[in-house]
């Protein structure tokens, strides 16, 4: 053999060791013999010495038993609507949301947006059990409702606390059961208090809780809880640009859901008080121009036959004047005080009113004629 052929033997092999030796996972003189499952360093046993105990932070700890306590009377509630398509048929339609157990003979809060035109309300509890339920009522202007279960389904009644003491940093921990088919729980603190929004009927709800606890469309209607496993609001809405979520939930106080829910339960409807007037806010710049003589509250524009304002003998405006565009009747009363409570704006003023309840007793404090004045009036049923 020439000493170019035993080059390009010896060539050769080199090449067809390397080839051999990169398919070694298939097949090769240098693999190892397969470890069994015992020899694999995270099968092995350890020993009682190396066990270290698991930490839990006491976050941790509020957030598991509050869930723990709390999601039992939590479900899901899927709703069938009927409505009609291109051709004028009609078609059924299903709907998603949470609401949970306020009362052991079944009474159960959620928005109204989850159960409106329902013609069809079935719950699923949170050992999996579906029940039918029915309608008790609903506020749509609240955005409240209650439906009912039997009461031999009924474990666990969600406790409800006080959405009054609430503060803003506090922690906020959010469950619902969206889809029916697990509950989640997403946590966060208290962003703000007192806040409006604009549903999409175009109802005006004040007052709300402000979080930035993430709330999901299927969570709607679900429990928003403090770190005592307590109510503190339901659920009901995001704030978003996209249709995703940013940050910004809305809660309704418990407070509020539990005045009207009682109201619900027992007569099936929402009775509110109404003072009957219309006015306009009284600003700095406002009362310099029309020589008012005071620079906040509610100057009353008109007064409404036969209402409680009316009958208190709140008197509206009498002469006419025209500020820019508008005309306007002055003459009438300021309103600057509600038991007690300074009224900056007209907004303000139907806050306190939508507060208040039939048959109370409100104290006003007015300005008329240039002098301070107080007059009792009794609130109605707004008609």
């Amino acid at each position: 053999m020439t000493k170019t052929n035993s080059k390009f033997l010896l060539i050769a092999i080199i090449l067809l060791l390397l080839f051999l030796w990169s398919k070694q996972d298939h097949f090769s003189f240098f693999s190892q013999p397969k470890p069994s499952a015992e020899l694999l360093d995270y099968n092995r046993v350890v020993s009682d010495s190396k066990h270290r105990p698991l930490i839990v932070s006491t976050d941790e700890k509020i957030n598991t038993e509050v869930f723990d306590k709390t999601h039992p009377a939590v479900v899901n509630i899927a709703t069938t609507t009927l409505s009609m398509n291109f051709w004028l048929e009609v078609i059924p339609r299903e709907g998603q949301g949470s609401g949970f157990i306020i009362d052991r003979k079944g009474y159960i809060l959620t928005n109204n947006h989850v159960v409106a035109k329902a013609q069809k309300i079935i719950v699923t509890m949170a050992n999996g059990k579906k029940t039918s339920a029915t309608l008790v009522g609903r506020d749509p202007n609240s955005d409240l409702a209650v439906i009912m279960i039997p009461s031999k389904h009924v474990e666990v009644v969600a406790d409800l606390g006080d959405s009054d003491s609430i503060r803003v940093g506090q922690k906020a921990i959010a469950i619902g059961n969206p889809f029916g088919l697990s509950h989640t729980l997403t946590t966060g603190i208290i962003s703000a208090l007192n806040r409006g929004i604009r549903t999409k009927n175009g109802n005006q709800i004040d007052d709300l809780i402000q979080t930035d606890t993430a709330i999901n469309p299927g969570n709607s209607g679900g429990p928003l809880l403090n770190s005592n496993g307590e109510v503190i609001g339901i659920n009901t809405a995001i704030y978003s640009l996209s249709g995703g979520y940013q940050g910004i939930g809305f809660a309704i106080p418990i407070n509020m859901a539990k005045d009207i829910a009682t109201q619900l339960i027992t007569s099936g409807r929402v009775a509110r008080p109404w003072l009957g007037i219309t006015g306009i806010s009284v600003s700095h710049g406002l009362s310099e121009g029309l020589g008012l003589g005071i620079d906040r509250g509610v100057l009353v524009v008109e007064v409404i036959r036969g209402s409680p304002a009316y009958h208190a003998d709140l008197r509206g405006g009498y002469r006419e004047v025209i500020v820019g565009s508008l005309r306007l009747l002055l003459g009438g009363d300021i309103i600057t005080a509600i038991d007690g409570h300074e009224m900056s704006d007209m907004k303000q003023l139907v806050r306190l009113i939508d507060k208040s309840k039939v048959g109370q007793t409100a104290t006003l404090q007015i300005f008329r004629d240039g002098q301070p004045m107080e007059l009792k009036v009794l609130l109605a049923e707004r008609p």
